[in-house]
């Protein structure tokens, strides 16, 4: 038997879980956290569920450090999980970043965290990491091959080959299928592929984004605008993926192109620690910053624009300073973190502009504030202020880590060899139905949208 079991992941973005299991063995590709979960319950992929036993499992799979995808898996770690954790080596390192820093968040704002960071260093003890295209024999039955995912550092598309050949299975869960000044595209040749997961992230033919170029000039002319009357501009950004990306960017038209006038560029929450792992792994990014990086020439990550605030008092002169700048802060969908406090100051000057850059999933502040909430309540220990948002609102969907509509398609139209079934994950419920529906019309090949708690048989 091949069978598979979606503990997370399906039909939502976000709690990535995906349960494996063959007449040997028994691995789990990924374990994320429900990033926009109302309610304390609600962050846990199913491991409750029948199909699922720590005790039984034979390895976990991580595709790369995004909490929504990595976020759980110290919590196995908790209960009892002693197996491997078979990952990149930036993910390594990146994921226990991340997951540190959501402890540290949990505690500062009076949550209980899911699991210590006794549980992360018995995870990091556990993992080994692997290159892109080097195949390992994980269990008896299985062998894993990663590839290379496009969508941030050490970011992977896993190859599952099942018993000599008996099935191969591709889980592209986040993926870029296009060249960004970061990372070079996802891969799409694989020894055999019966069967792949995609992810459906901008799933509907109405997501189509902007050439890079023509997001960055838009970028840069709303970075213009705001300084030119005064203000500061705030982009909420995930700490690993779209901060660096748009560090590049930044240091790109204000450094080489000359378009933008040169201010600091303040860094903060766990961004400063995201770039030197970026720094440390040159291989893993695109060849053009590889180059930089390895033959001395300039790094663009260690340019003089960018500050790192170290010290959580520094937010409010930073934000209320009469001197223009550009902020990166975490969390890139407003969730927690020093962004919060930025925009607490920020909001209610019309001059400063606010930025989305990347996904804002369902329920979270920033997607919110997107659908038109203008009024945030802020909690302290002297009660609750409320305070309008006045700053100027832009959303970006250029620098997307995720790949667009057109993007999936071509995508999968080049997968090589073609598969004989798509399963169509890691999407809004909506955008799942309707682009496994437009991917069997258009490649006359069965695609399904699983939900959550369903079984597949592959044989």
């Amino acid at each position: 038997r091949v069978r598979i079991t979606f503990l997370g992941g399906g039909r939502e973005v976000g709690g990535n879980a995906f349960l494996i299991q063959t007449r040997e063995s028994s691995i789990l590709v990924d374990a994320g956290i429900r990033v926009g979960a109302s309610e304390p319950g609600e962050i846990f992929p199913s491991f409750n569920i029948p199909e699922f036993s720590i005790e039984d499992l034979d390895a976990v799979i991580v595709t790369h450090a995004h909490l929504d995808h990595s976020g759980m898996v110290p919590y196995l770690f908790k209960y009892g999980y002693r197996g491997p954790v078979y990952t990149t080596e930036p993910t390594k390192y990146l994921m226990a970043l991340l997951q540190r820093d959501y402890v540290d968040l949990a505690r500062k704002e009076g949550r209980l965290s899911p699991y210590s960071y006794t549980d992360i260093d018995k995870e990091l003890i556990h993992t080994i990491t692997v290159n892109y295209e080097e195949v390992n024999d994980i269990t008896p039955d299985i062998r894993l091959t990663l590839y290379n995912a496009g969508h941030i550092l050490g970011s992977a598309i896993v190859h599952i080959h099942i018993a000599e050949g008996l099935y191969n299975i591709v889980i592209a869960s986040d993926i870029k299928y296009s060249d960004t000044r970061l990372l070079d595209r996802a891969e799409t040749k694989f020894p055999r592929v019966e069967a792949i997961l995609i992810e459906a992230t901008y799933g509907s033919p109405k997501d189509r984004f902007p050439h890079q170029e023509t997001a960055e000039l838009e970028l840069a002319n709303i970075v213009k605008r705001t300084i030119n009357r005064g203000g500061k501009v705030l982009i909420p950004v995930l700490a690993v993926g779209r901060a660096q990306e748009l560090m590049l960017v930044l240091h790109h038209y204000i450094k080489i192109k000359k378009i933008l006038p040169e201010v600091p560029i303040y860094l903060s929450g766990m961004i400063d620690e995201a770039v030197a792992i970026h720094t440390a792994s040159p291989e893993f990014l695109s060849k053009r910053v590889r180059d930089r990086i390895l033959h001395g020439k300039d790094n663009p990550f260690l340019t003089d624009l960018f500050i790192s605030v170290k010290d959580h008092s520094e937010i409010m002169t930073i934000a209320e300073g009469l001197q223009p700048a550009i902020i990166l802060s975490t969390s890139g969908m407003l969730q927690g973190g020093p962004v919060l406090e930025y925009l607490k100051y920020m909001a209610e000057n019309p001059k400063n502009s606010l930025i989305f850059v990347s996904y804002q999933a369902p329920g979270t502040l920033g997607w919110n504030i997107l659908r038109g909430a203008r009024e945030i309540i802020f909690y302290n220990e002297g009660g609750a202020r409320k305070v309008q948002i006045k700053m100027e609102i832009k959303r970006i969907r250029g620098f997307s880590g995720h790949s667009p509509y057109p993007e999936l398609l071509h995508f999968i139209r080049n997968i090589n060899p073609s598969p004989s079934r798509i399963i169509v994950i890691h999407g809004e419920d909506k955008k799942c139905d309707r682009f496994a529906q437009s991917l069997q019309d258009q490649l006359k090949v069965p695609a399904y949208a699983p939900r959550n708690m369903e079984t597949i048989r592959f044989l």
